[in-house]
Parts: structure tokens; C-alpha cells; sequence
């Protein structure tokens, strides 16, 4: 179950977790810090297990049945172990919406690909960096 960790943003294991979903430059990790310390719009959680904190999501709703993640990391131990996968999931289940989004680059292209994403290209938003959109729509088929 996903914990609430806005109120942890100055304890270190979650600076630290927060600053694998950054680029690595320590200007970056100040501003995801005062983004969520300052807005009540932006939410921060996370996963812990055998008393560790193992990943962290943070999200916002960004339209009335649409939610975008700003930010997921797994501690590099713990990857490829479904916990992203699961942090995702528990986040629909909570808010069910009807999109999903994300945006990403190379690196984590394949994650949300195999969470069932469509990824679309945005090309170089930063000097030889691609981005990526990847979307997640409800399958309509499946609801009742």
C-alpha cells in the first residue's frame, strides 16, 4: 500500500529515491523538492517494505479523470522486482482514472511499455535527450 511522504520530503532515503527520477543534477532535485513542499496539488507516496522505503510516485491530477506522474523511482537493489509496476497499479486502483500519462526518456521507455503505455516520441526537448509521451487509456471494454 502507498504511504503519503509529502510530510517525509526533507528525510534523506526520500531525497534520495527522488533524486533517481531526476536528472542528476542537484538543482533539479531542489526544485521537485519546493514543487512539492509548496504545491497541495502535487502528491507524493511511496512503498516501503522490510522497513525500507523501496520506491516513490508522485503524480498530479491534471484534468477531472486524468492523472500525470511526475515522478517514479525504485531504489537500484530493489529494480525489476514489480515494484514501479505495482506503485502504477495501486495509484488506478486509488483514483481510477481514464488516462494515465507520463513523460520520459530512453531510459524508462521500456518500463511503462511493458505496463501496457503507448509511447509516443517528442524528439530532442533537450539537446541530444528524446523524450517520450506514454499514455495509459482505460480499456473500455473491461468496465461494467
Amino acid at each position: 500500500m502507498l504511504i503519503n511522504l509529502k510530510s517525509r520530503i526533507q528525510e534523506p532515503e526520500v531525497q534520495e529515491l527522488l533524486a533517481y527520477s531526476v536528472f542528476p543534477e542537484p538543482e533539479h532535485l531542489n526544485q521537485a523538492i519546493q514543487q512539492y513542499t509548496e504545491s497541495d496539488a502535487l502528491h507524493l507516496e511511496g512503498y516501503e517494505g522490510e522497513g525500507q522505503l523501496i520506491g516513490l510516485l508522485g503524480y498530479i491530477h491534471t484534468g477531472a479523470d486524468e492523472v500525470t506522474i511526475k515522478h517514479i523511482a525504485v531504489l537500484p537493489e530493489n529494480r525489476f522486482k514489480n515494484y514501479g509496476r505495482g506503485m502504477i497499479a495501486q495509484l488506478l486502483e486509488k483514483h481510477n482514472p481514464d488516462r494515465l500519462i507520463a513523460e520520459t526518456d530512453q531510459e524508462a521507455v521500456e518500463f511503462y511499455r511493458n505496463c501496457g503505455f503507448v509511447v509516443y516520441s517528442l524528439g530532442e526537448l533537450y539537446p541530444g535527450v528524446e523524450r517520450f509521451r506514454c499514455v495509459l487509456e482505460k480499456d473500455e471494454d473491461t468496465e461494467e
